[in-house]
């Protein structure tokens, strides 16, 4: 992205009165980004002129640092698929995550230790099964499924704030690590502090990004159950682990299994329902390894892109054959499906 197209974004997202609804109103009217920043009855403002700078330096501070536009190649399906997805996302870490399968836990910020001992196994269990596990930096469950994650294999947070802040501030450490071993996402510009109404906004993204949603427990009134449910309007699965039921931090994964959730006493009841994508992913975790037809196909790929009539007749096999493969790799966040029907290999380290 260019400092024109950067300024663009910026100017349509952060013009005083112009809220999400609004800009995507504009671009849906307009038919281009430019054409909607010509709309805008507002002239910049010095707030837009230091925003501009601040994001720039900040792009150009870290490799790590990235932003992400609606319409980009690597902009997450899943969050296409939903009612409000972000125009800008904010990126801070391994964004080639964005490409591999991916399950919300969340839960209270005040949980039991036992609350909180289960958010870590089955983070940790699950990551190691090849699930990237989605939550939001919270105190209590998320944090652990966090830190559990990070044990097993990888992990993104969702934020809501602008990534130059991390808050709570008891888990800037945590934060960090984040970035340098998983991802840190957020819809909001740099400089944005925590704000109320920005948490529930975020848990769309959690709900959005992810193939399902484990609760771990939840009073009834808790941020969590919004989670669940946008995950559910989503048509995604939600899986919620029963509790004591003298315990006030039980009572809202009670609800969603009357309601319809799945009650799961072990890591293996998730994967139970996403069976074919989490094999392939903990037999990588397990040996780290390819197969020798993933290894023939990625070594004729290159890292350029191709399509799959290229690989074809390079040799690479059958037409049933390869599609498999590269589905098995895509899922593994080894290939990225670019528009245009092409395949290109990706550097994850």
């Amino acid at each position: 992205m260019d400092i024109d197209e950067l300024a663009a974004w910026l100017r349509l997202l952060e013009t005083p009165g112009v809220g999400l609804a609004s800009a995507r109103q504009l671009l849906a009217q307009a038919g281009s980004l430019a054409g909607a920043v010509e709309r805008l009855s507002a002239s910049p403002t010095t707030h837009l002129a230091e925003l501009l700078d601040r994001t720039a330096a900040w792009l150009q501070a870290d490799a790590s640092h990235d932003l992400l536009a609606l319409g980009d190649a690597d902009y997450p399906d899943a969050l296409l698929q939903t009612a409000d997805p972000p125009l800008l996302l904010y990126l801070w870490g391994r964004r080639e995550l964005l490409g591999t399968p991916m399950l919300a836990i969340v839960g209270s910020r005040r949980p039991t230790a036992q609350g909180r001992d289960n958010a870590e196994r089955f983070a940790h269990e699950l990551a190691a099964a090849g699930q990237t596990i989605v939550s939001g930096l919270a105190l209590g469950v998320d944090g652990a499924a966090h830190s559990g994650a990070l044990l097993g294999g990888s992990t993104i947070a969702v934020v809501g704030t602008g990534l130059d802040q991390i808050y709570p501030r008891r888990h800037a450490e945590l934060g960090r690590r984040i970035a340098a071993e998983g991802l840190m996402i957020s819809e909001y510009a740099l400089g944005t502090p925590p704000m109320s109404p920005n948490f529930p906004r975020r848990n769309r993204l959690i709900a959005g990004l992810s193939r399902g949603c484990l609760v771990v427990e939840a009073a009834l009134k808790s941020g969590s159950l919004i989670t669940a449910r946008l995950a559910s309007e989503a048509g995604r699965d939600v899986f919620a682990i029963p509790g004591s039921i003298h315990s006030d931090q039980s009572r809202g994964c009670h609800a969603l299994i009357r309601q319809g959730a799945k009650l799961v006493e072990t890591p293996a009841d998730v994967l139970e329902e996403m069976p074919a994508e989490s094999a392939a992913r903990a037999e990588r975790h397990e040996g780290n390894a390819f197969s020798p037809a993933e290894r023939r196909i990625l070594g004729l790929m290159g890292y350029d892109p191709v399509t799959l009539d290229e690989l074809l007749n390079r040799g690479a096999g059958t037409v049933a054959e390869v599609s498999a493969h590269l589905l098995e790799l895509e899922l593994a966040g080894h290939v990225a499906r670019l528009a245009g029907q092409l395949f290109q290999r990706r550097v994850t380290g």
